[in-house]
C-alpha cells in the first residue's frame, strides 16, 4: 500500500497525506479525519521510523542524507558536518550510501519517503531530476550538495569548482610547467565537468592549447587514478605535471606513481583533490586543493532548515570556495622552502595571480 493510494481515497495531494502523518498539527482537522479514514480504510502503515520520532519530540525530525561513495574521505567529512549540524538543531540522520549506482540511489530515496523524513540531503549521482520528483510531490524538500542537477529546482550547495582547478593549474604555470595532464572523475558529474573546464581556462590563458592526450575521463575510484596515471606517464610525449581530480583518484595516482619508479617532484610534478591526513606524511608532503567538506554539510542543514521554514521561496545556491594548499609535491624553490615550515593556503583571491589578465577574476554566485 503506497501513499498515493492513502491520498486518492482521501482526495488530497500526497504531500497532504505526508504532512497529516509528520507533521499534523500543519493541516486542518476536516482534513486530518478524512485522511486518517483512509489510512484506516486501506490498511496504510505510516513509516515506522517517523512515528516513533513524533512520540518522542512532537515531528519526525530525521533528515535523509545519501552519499555516493561512503570510502571516500570527503563524503566521510561531509556526513560529519550534516550530522553536527542536525543534532545540534534537535534532528537524527538517516544515512544511505548509493555506490555511485542510480539505482541503490534511487532504493534509497524511495525508503526515505517511506520514512516521511523531513528533509533530504543529496550529492546526487547522476544530474537528473527525475529520481527526487517523488520527494518533491510529497511536499519533502531535497538539498542537493557538492553537484548539480540539470535543472536548478532545488536548494543547492557547492564549491567554486572551476576556480579550484584553475588555482591549481595556475600554480603549476607559474612553477615553469608547460605539459599539464588532468584527470577527471566521472563525466557525468557537474563537479568533473567544472573541474575539467578550470583546467581549460587557466590553460587557455596562458596561451597554451590544451593536448586531449593530457585528459583522461577518470572513474572517481582508487584503481582509476592508478591506471590513468600511469597511461599519462607511457605516452610518448608525457606530462612533467598531473592535477587530480579526487581524493581518492590521488591516492590511486600515488601508487602508480611509486610503482612506476618514479619520483615527486624530480620525475613528475602532483596536485590532488581534498586534504587527507595521509597528504602531510607524504615525502615531500602534497599539494592539495583543499575543500571544506564539513562546511558543505552544515550549510546544507542550513538551507534545508531555512526551506522548512518558508517552503515557497525560490531555489537557491551557495558557492562555497575551496584552498590551493601548497607544500613539496610541485618542485620548485618557493614549494619546498613553504613544505620546510607551514603549509600555505593559497585562497581563491590571491591563487591565480599573474593570469587574472588572461582569463578575469570571476565572481562567485551568489548564495541563497
Amino acid at each position: 500500500m503506497r501513499l498515493e493510494d492513502v491520498a486518492r481515497v482521501a482526495g488530497v495531494s500526497a504531500s497532504t497525506v505526508s504532512r497529516v502523518i509528520t507533521r499534523p498539527e500543519m493541516v486542518s482537522a476536516a482534513t486530518r479525519d478524512r485522511v486518517n479514514e483512509a489510512i484506516a480504510e486501506l490498511g496504510y502503515r505510516p513509516s515506522r521510523v517517523a512515528r516513533r520520532l513524533r512520540v518522542e519530540t512532537g515531528r519526525s525530525s530525521l533528515i535523509g542524507l545519501v552519499i555516493p561513495d561512503i570510502q571516500n574521505p570527503f563524503f566521510a567529512d561531509l556526513v560529519r558536518g550534516v550530522e553536527d549540524a542536525a543534532r545540534e538543531q534537535g534532528y537524527a540522520v538517516f544515512l544511505g550510501n548509493s555506490d555511485e549506482d542510480v539505482e541503490k540511489e534511487a532504493r534509497y530515496l524511495e525508503i526515505m519517503r517511506a520514512e516521511s523524513v523531513d528533509g533530504v540531503i543529496l550529492p546526487p549521482a547522476s544530474r537528473s531530476v527525475a529520481p527526487i520528483r517523488g520527494l518533491l510531490d510529497e511536499g519533502i524538500p531535497v538539498v542537493c550538495v557538492d553537484r548539480r542537477l540539470d535543472r536548478p529546482i532545488v536548494d543547492t550547495v557547492v564549491i567554486d569548482n572551476e576556480r579550484g582547478a584553475r588555482d591549481a593549474v595556475a600554480h603549476l604555470l607559474r612553477l615553469g610547467h608547460r605539459r599539464i595532464g588532468f584527470i577527471q572523475g566521472l563525466p557525468v558529474l557537474s563537479t568533473s565537468e567544472e573541474r575539467l573546464a578550470g583546467y581549460r581556462q587557466a590553460l587557455a590563458g596562458a596561451g597554451i592549447e590544451p593536448d586531449p592526450a593530457l585528459v583522461r575521463e577518470g572513474d572517481s575510484r582508487q584503481g582509476g587514478g592508478r591506471r590513468f596515471i600511469a597511461e599519462l606517464l607511457r605516452e610518448s610525449d608525457p606530462p612533467s605535471a598531473v592535477v587530480v581530480g579526487n581524493s581518492l583518484m590521488t591516492l590511486g595516482a600515488l601508487e602508480g606513481i611509486r610503482r612506476l619508479g618514479l619520483r615527486i617532484p624530480d620525475d613528475i610534478a602532483l596536485i590532488g583533490y581534498d586534504d587527507m591526513p595521509w597528504a602531510l606524511a607524504m615525502d615531500p608532503p602534497l599539494t592539495v586543493v583543499r575543500q571544506p567538506a564539513q562546511e558543505i554539510g552544515r550549510r546544507a542543514v542550513d538551507t534545508l532548515l531555512a526551506r522548512f521554514a518558508d517552503p515557497d521561496r525560490e531555489p537557491g545556491l551557495v558557492m562555497l570556495q575551496s584552498e590551493l594548499v601548497v607544500r613539496g609535491s610541485c618542485g620548485g624553490q618557493r614549494e619546498m622552502k613553504d613544505a620546510a615550515g607551514a603549509d600555505l593556503a593559497l585562497r581563491p583571491e590571491t591563487a591565480a595571480v599573474g593570469l587574472d589578465d588572461a582569463f578575469g577574476d570571476r565572481e562567485a554566485e551568489p548564495g541563497s
